[in-house]
């Protein structure tokens, strides 16, 4: 193998040549190709398997980034800091720049960027005088799609053969595996962490009340650990999901890296509430084998509520109005929760109001197909399933006929009160997304295209509220009538896809005022995963502070399953400290 100046000329010439090359970083391997490259691009994909989902892409320098991204001065500020994260920024193309390929983050009008952060990366891109090679590169995690990141050299030969042509490696051990951290920046100039990992953890967070020596396992899906003592709380680095042996594997080793790290000897665990995770499972046998009581178990919203407030130096003496939106949870009901407004604070939580639910036909198929989901909440809402909605289009005469049936007798069809699932199920029914390929495919389209239409008008999609025993009910079926008959008349999809958002985020408003005149409550704090969608967190904190509220978002501590741990965290710290 070549050595030294003659390696790195090869891995340039090989990139220049369209070819893939695995590049040892410091927190793992990265596949690298020419993001320039149409047929380099398509390749990795394909060799990836990763469907349509975006690749992020690293520069050679500032000036780079600026041809193909529009950059703030915050946005700028964040690209080039010491924590070198991905940041998500407008794509745009410059007169004699690079045209980035179309394959590279297909559909999005977003593209992640980075710069250079290990030596081997400057030296990749050349010194003066060093034979040209590409200025812009995809730079994807080395690993195939769902498995942990490869760290070590021998591994990287067998686990990326058939992914990479060839191997760029250095002679320094990685000793703890750590993805690169992923971030947004507001137009106000504040950083959202989407993902935190390298150049963020184990930089301590600073807890706004004490806790005893404790470790919080997180969830299943983007897990990350947090370990807390004290005044201080410390993330491990972002595993990603726990769905099989490599992932719990990958969970074991940072656990002791970061126990080992920080000092802390854990005297509790804290896992999710819901039985059948992984992460549960690991919690009970984490405590067995440390001699300590059953895990405590903390339901996933508020442990996201919990998060927020925890990193808003908030000590819960007060609780605040939760508006916690994602995918999926275990609910205290047993049923799949996701749209909820709960009131809050470490002790405790009662659920003011939801979103009304649906059936969830087949459960996790339903989330690879929007199509189903669509129809399950026009069947939930008593609207006809009409041949000419795209949702209805999008379906096989057989599948009509099986997802009418399981509907019709409640076969494999739990209830899921989920934003997350409206936001797809309101993809497929504009025609923007009827199948998911990757986690978030159609809330991810559905953001692209309301984003068109942002300025086009400020009509706002209507949601009902049904009083009643038990919490309010915030029903989409009004929404969707009104959605259904703007299609009909030939609505362009952005335009049905800006007035959902926006009908969202006046319904967020219209509940925390109920909630704030119910109680007197007047922080609300914005959570999960759903809140990714800056379009939507921006609509939401504007009418928020409109009408009086004080408004908390996420900024260090992911809003998704990345931030669960830290809530679970002080969550279950303070039910111990009650014992």
């Amino acid at each position: 193998p070549a050595r030294d100046a003659e390696a790195l000329a090869a891995a340039r010439n090989l990139l220049a040549t369209g070819r893939i090359v695995a590049v040892k970083g410091v927190g793992g391997y990265h596949l690298a190709c020419d993001a320039t490259d149409s047929r380099a691009v398509a390749a990795l994909r394909a060799r990836k398997e990763r469907g349509g989902k975006a690749f992020a892409v690293m520069c050679a320098d500032p000036a780079t980034a600026e041809q193909i991204a529009d950059l703030t001065e915050a946005e700028r500020t964040a690209l080039t800091g010491p924590r070198r994260p991905i940041v998500l920024l407008r794509r745009r193309t410059r007169p004699g720049g690079p045209r980035i390929a179309d394959e590279v983050c297909p559909g999005s009008p977003h593209i992640g960027v980075l710069l250079p952060y290990t030596p081997v990366h400057t030296l990749l891109f050349g010194l003066p005088g060093d034979p040209p090679g590409p200025r812009v590169l995809v730079m994807t995690s080395g690993n195939r799609s769902g498995e942990p990141i490869v760290t070590d050299d021998e591994d990287a030969l067998t686990r990326l053969a058939g992914l990479a042509d060839a191997w760029l490696a250095h002679d320094r051990p990685i000793a703890s595996p750590c993805d690169d951290s992923l971030l947004r920046v507001r137009p106000d100039g504040t950083e959202q962490v989407l993902r935190r990992s390298r150049g963020h953890v184990p930089r301590p967070l600073r807890l706004p009340v004490p806790v005893r020596p404790a470790l919080a396992v997180g969830g299943d899906l983007k897990n990350a650990l947090c370990v807390g003592d004290g005044e201080h709380a410390w993330f491990g680095p972002h595993i990603g999901d726990l769905g099989d042996l490599a992932g719990l594997e990958a969970a074991a080793r940072a656990e002791r890296h970061l126990l080992r790290l920080t000092g802390v000897t854990p005297t509790l665990v804290a896992a999710d509430r819901h039985p059948g995770y992984h992460s549960a499972r690991l919690a009970r046998r984490r405590a067995d084998e440390l001699g300590l009581p059953e895990p405590v178990s903390v339901q996933h919203h508020h442990a996201h509520i919990a998060s927020a407030m925890a990193e808003h130096g908030l000590d819960g003496a007060r609780p605040v109005i939760g508006v916690a939106f994602d995918g999926t949870g275990y609910g205290d009901d047993g049923t799949v929760w996701g749209g909820e407004f709960l009131l809050a604070d470490y002790a405790g939580h009662r659920r003011f109001a939801h979103l009304a639910p649906a059936p969830l036909p087949g459960g996790d198929a339903a989330v690879a197909n929007p199509c189903r989901l669509a129809l399950a909440r026009l069947w939930a809402a008593g609207l006809d399933w009409d041949p000419r909605l795209p949702s209805v289009a999008a379906c096989s005469p057989e599948e009509l006929g099986v997802l009418r049936r399981q509907l019709e007798r409640g076969l494999a069809c739990v209830p899921t009160s989920s934003m997350g699932r409206l936001f797809d199920a309101v993809a497929s029914l504009t025609g923007v997304c009827h199948r998911a390929h990757y986690e978030a495919q159609a809330a991810l389209e559905l953001e692209a295209a309301a984003g068109e239409a942002r300025e086009a008008d400020t009509l706002a999609y209507p949601f009902g509220y049904t009083d009643g025993p038990g919490p309010l009910r915030c029903d989409p079926a009004p929404l969707l009538r009104a959605l259904l008959a703007d299609q009909r008349s030939g609505t362009p999809a952005p335009v049905l896809a800006a007035r959902f958002h926006r009908g969202v985020a006046r319904a967020v408003a219209e509940i925390c005022r109920r909630a704030r005149a119910a109680t007197g409550l007047t922080t609300v704090v914005l959570t999960g995963g759903v809140f990714a969608n800056g379009l939507l967190e921006d609509e939401c904190a504007a009418r928020l502070t409109a009408v009086g509220l004080t408004v908390l978002r996420h900024g260090e501590v992911p809003p998704g399953d990345g931030g669960l741990a830290l809530g679970q965290l002080v969550v279950a710290a303070h039910e111990r400290r009650r014992e």
